[in-house]
């Protein structure tokens, strides 16, 4: 424990964000990092609980609460406290192979279980993990970690997402050569062609990749298994596959919604977004359009950012669940995760520019009117929440302007094609089915499964962790016993 009085005398402060009038101009990450005495201070307030429920990951009326990578925080905030960065980023990385990411983009688990949270407000892990890592990339600390024996085996691993990256990361240092097949033209999955520049600034992926190359990994972009390699050619040559192709079937709202001029899935308005950026070339002009957006999640808010910085008149996000209360309701106490009102930075983004909350509660879209071919308005309605599901409030239809609408309503499993090629079973959510509790996708079968993939759509951390749990179970496979942890 850092300072034994330290969550007594110093309160939390957050790293803050760039002034909103000021960030909307651009594309550059949101964020202002502080000093290092005030991430040592704040390091300090952690408690160093007996228990600490940070790193727990246990599940409370269906939801998780703690970090699921069961990072070592406690230890790694005492070590900020005393200043050795190196012990700090030992501890870290004992874990968690890219805090890097996590330390932008997770919603940090952690802090909804911390006990400081109890009574008061969470120590400020998220910033204390990112703080670590980028203090060791600027030290030189994060040097190549070249495996010193090899095994002699061979992984495929296809896709490059988080889970395909942890998983690749763990089975190279164990001296396994691992080649990811990626169907971009650059390694990273979602974190590079999903999450928008201003969250996750795309040098920060390629630093990650080219240490992963120069520590032995090797990287086939512009491959789609499938097409550029078939499936069967990737179980003859290689003695483990693992598909982490993500689940990356977008929900569609309406019969023949992708085939409308107008009508967008959000991942791939981000996608497209985020590559025209790397190219240098120009984005689309938004300026005195009105925008829609379907799906009040991560995803609905990082569109609502992009279209503000692409200079729309006017944005409507659509939100089917009723609008959640401010602060945590008696039947929700700590250290439950708290099911409470978020209001992200594209939404305080629209609030800025337009002086209203983007956000309408209770309402889905019913149909569209087109006019040759080209979408013109929306028809909405408000909806509520049965034990059959939502049911339509008569007489609240209306009808909005559109120029764009975003479709962000989640994903319902792997793509049709990618179950085609491989051939697999599948579950009722659409993702690979995997022995129970295990990663193999049959008993027999040199086949594994990880991330989105197998789990469903879910969190950046929980893709890691799969990654991670993946390798340990093809290294047991591959050797016989593991002494990966």
């Amino acid at each position: 424990m850092g300072k034994p009085t330290g969550f007594l005398e110093y309160g939390r402060c957050e790293n803050s964000h760039r002034p909103i009038g000021e960030r909307i101009k651009d594309f550059k990450e949101l964020y202002v990092s502080q000093s290092e005495a005030v991430r040592k201070e704040q390091a300090a307030r952690c408690m160093n609980c007996g228990v600490p429920f940070c790193q727990s990951a246990i599940e409370l009326k269906g939801m998780v609460t703690g970090c699921p990578l069961h990072n070592l925080i406690p230890e790694w905030n005492d070590e900020i406290y005393h200043e050795n960065i190196a012990y700090a980023l030992n501890r870290l990385r004992k874990t968690n192979p890219f805090p890097e990411f996590t330390g932008r983009v997770c919603p940090a688990l952690c802090e909804k279980a911390c006990i400081n949270g109890f009574d008061g407000e969470a120590v400020c892990v998220h910033d204390n993990e990112k703080f670590i890592i980028e203090k060791a990339f600027e030290l030189g600390l994060m040097t190549p970690q070249v495996p010193k024996v090899c095994s002699g085996k061979r992984v495929a691993v296809v896709g490059s997402g988080p889970s395909g990256l942890a998983l690749a990361d763990m089975l190279n240092r164990r001296g396994h050569e691992v080649c990811v097949f990626e169907r971009e033209d650059m390694p990273g999955g979602l974190l590079m062609y999903g999450i928008p520049n201003m969250k996750l600034d795309k040098k920060i992926i390629r630093r990650r990749i080219r240490l992963m190359k120069e520590e032995g990994v090797s990287f086939h972009t512009n491959m789609n298994v499938g097409e550029d390699i078939s499936f069967e050619e990737l179980k003859e040559h290689f003695d483990a596959v693992a598909l982490c192709t993500g689940s990356k079937k977008a929900r569609s709202i309406f019969e023949g919604d992708s085939g409308i001029e107008g009508v967008d899935y959000a991942v791939d308005f981000l996608s497209e977004i985020t590559k025209r950026l790397m190219l240098d070339v120009p984005l689309p002009d938004l300026h005195g359009k009105k925008v829609i957006v379907v799906g009040g999640g991560d995803t609905g808010n990082d569109c609502c950012g992009t279209v503000v910085r692409l200079g729309c008149a006017d944005v409507v996000q659509l939100e089917m669940m009723p609008e959640p209360p401010e602060t945590r309701g008696e039947d929700n106490p700590w250290p439950e995760w708290p099911k409470v009102k978020k209001t992200d930075y594209g939404q305080q983004e629209v609030m800025f520019v337009e002086g209203h909350d983007p956000r309408r509660y209770k309402t889905t879209v019913e149909s569209v009117d087109l006019e040759e071919g080209v979408l013109k308005a929306v028809h909405t309605c408000l909806v509520d929440m049965t034990p059959n599901g939502p049911a339509k409030v008569e007489g609240s239809d209306q009808v909005l302007e559109c120029d764009l609408m975003l479709i962000a309503a989640g994903f319902v499993g792997i793509e049709d094609y990618v179950k085609e090629m491989t051939g697999l079973e599948t579950t009722r959510r659409n993702t690979f089915k995997t022995l129970p509790l295990h990663y193999r996708c049959g008993e027999e079968d040199k086949v594994f499964a990880a991330g989105d993939a197998r789990r469903g759509q879910s969190l950046v951390v929980w893709a890691i962790h799969e990654g991670l749990e993946c390798a340990k179970e093809i290294d047991q496979f591959l050797m016989g016993y593991s002494n990966l942890e």
